[in-house]
């Protein structure tokens, strides 16, 4: 009988003690003005761009990704937005909630076409972004802020 209760006690306190450390855990919180602003992924020529300019009245902001190693720059994609009168391949409208999830809709030339993406931000500070697909966790992009000088 008193090893039952001493199990008992035993269990009693571990439940305890992880319920306690399940209470301890804190959500993540990212800042909307930390995310925007020139990516390079992995030291490669790819890069995005998150914007601060509006896509529309529905909250959205535009980005812009490109590959330099393709023989493509911010440049091209900008003035290929001005050239069409608005953002089509290469740009996105993204929304970006402080829990980290991040939604980018891809814009095309051709039909108007918008592919919806959804990304789960894990890490985000004044240097690094690191993101994934939400159906795909495993499949990691990893970005360094680039910092320019004008």
């Amino acid at each position: 009988m008193r090893k039952s209760i001493q199990i008992l006690f035993l269990a009693f306190v571990a439940v305890a003690l992880a319920s306690c450390d399940m209470f301890n855990k804190t959500t993540p919180s990212y800042s909307l003005s930390d995310l925007q602003g020139l990516w390079q992924r992995n030291n490669t020529q790819e890069f995005v761009r998150f914007t601060t300019e509006q896509s529309d009245e529905t909250g959205y902001f535009l980005g812009c990704e490109w590959d330099e190693a393709e023989d493509v720059t911010e440049q091209d994609r900008i003035d290929a937005r001005n050239e069409l009168g608005h953002p089509g391949n290469g740009w996105f409208k993204y929304q970006f909630k402080s829990t980290g999830d991040l939604t980018e809709i891809h814009l095309m030339d051709n039909g108007g076409a918008e592919i919806p993406k959804i990304y789960v931000v894990s890490k985000l500070t004044d240097t690094d972004l690191v993101y994934y697909e939400k159906e795909y966790p495993s499949i990691k992009f990893n970005f360094t802020k680039v910092v320019t000088t004008k």
